[in-house]
């Protein structure tokens, strides 16, 4: 498993530190970070992967749920202990069929609630069962995405730190 204190795997897969200038370990454990080289707290977009088997989605505009239509790391003994951090996790959620589609629809939907005439914050919440593999992949691309197009990005990763679920 990924060590998500310190100089956490995820966020060097980022290009960014976890507990340095644009990292921090949130209260609870889950990792958060502000993409572009910000502090965190100042976003457009929060996105926040997360397991349905850890607990309720958070709160969110957007609500993601990918444990039935997309096929699960988890199922490769290889993969099951690995995360997000880890390059095999993320390829194998990535050749899965509908997820690049998936991130391009909900990019165009996160893009048209920031068109809207309230100025909020938007909330994106991405959940498979443990919130290691499928939701925190998705959560990670997307929030890149989201950069790419300009906007200030956190991105929570609440369960990637949590022990596989035992299934």
């Amino acid at each position: 498993m990924a060590d998500l204190s310190g100089h956490c795997a995820l966020h060097a897969v980022m290009g960014v530190g976890c507990g340095g200038r644009t990292g921090r370990l949130q209260d609870g454990g889950g990792c958060v970070v502000g993409l572009g080289g910000r502090k965190t707290g100042v976003a457009d977009v929060v996105v926040t992967s997360f397991g349905f088997g850890h607990g309720a989605p958070p709160d969110a505009q957007v609500v993601l749920d990918l444990r039935l239509h997309f096929r699960d790391p988890h199922v490769d003994p290889v993969l099951r202990e690995l995360t997000v951090a880890d390059r095999a996790v993320r390829r194998a959620v990535l050749r899965t069929p509908g997820i690049r589609p998936l991130l391009q629809a909900t990019t165009a939907q996160v893009l048209a609630f920031r068109d809207g005439p309230s100025g909020e914050v938007v909330t994106v919440a991405v959940g498979c069962v443990g919130g290691r593999h499928r939701s925190a992949t998705v959560a990670h691309f997307l929030a890149r995405r989201l950069h790419r197009r300009g906007l200030a990005v956190d991105l929570v990763h609440r369960d990637a730190d949590r022990p596989v679920i035992r299934r």
